[in-house]
């Protein structure tokens, strides 16, 4: 049984909580390029940062909280796609280090994922590109607020529609157990005020 581009993006747009479907799959999984979401569950992360879980109990919560606002993103069809494959970078970037569990630069290794995964669905190169540099920049509202030196602000403006991409990292943060909504409320409103200076 293979599952259509079409099907996936029906939910995505459509479902109060697209978790809901995508937990509902199994064998559907098996698949590539579904396969490589399919990943995700194999993939621990941070108990201090990720409660929740594995990479994939935490992009189904990514998911559920950006079809929540779905109706406030410029392109919801681009925003959605690139919840679901945030972290698709995670189960070639994770190692334990130290005794900590860490995923250096999986937001590039996914922004090339991502494309490669849509790519075998759509020949939209415009889609492929939003959703792909959507990746790419999930990590900047970590980097520009804490002035990390893997940011590059200046080209993510240039790039991705910085409205899109900040619900986006909002999503990304409320999507694990014990976030904190206020916090995060101003981190965005911290992250866009700090983006207008590029």
């Amino acid at each position: 049984y293979n599952i259509s581009f079409e099907e996936i993006t029906e939910h995505l747009m459509n479902d109060v909580s697209p978790s809901a479907y995508f937990n509902s799959l199994d064998r559907e999984l098996e698949a590539y390029p579904l396969s490589m979401l399919a990943k995700l569950k194999q993939v621990d992360q941070s108990p201090k940062y990720h409660p929740e879980g594995n990479v994939w109990n935490h992009t189904m919560m990514v998911v559920d909280e950006a079809a929540r606002i779905r109706g406030h993103f410029n392109d919801a069809r681009a925003v959605m796609w690139a919840a679901l494959l945030h972290d698709i970078g995670k189960p070639d970037t994770t190692k334990v280090r130290k005794g900590r569990i860490t995923s250096y630069n999986h937001d590039e290794v996914g922004a090339k994922l991502s494309r490669e995964f849509l790519e075998y669905f759509t020949n939209n190169k415009d889609f492929i590109k939003k959703v792909s540099l959507l990746v790419k920049y999930h990590m900047h509202m970590l980097y520009v607020l804490k002035g990390l030196p893997y940011g590059n602000p200046a080209k993510l403006v240039k790039e991705t529609d910085i409205h899109d991409l900040a619900l986006l990292c909002r999503c990304d943060r409320l999507g694990r157990i014990g976030a904190d909504e206020r916090e995060e409320a101003r981190n965005y409103d911290m992250f866009l005020d700090m983006l207008h200076n590029y």
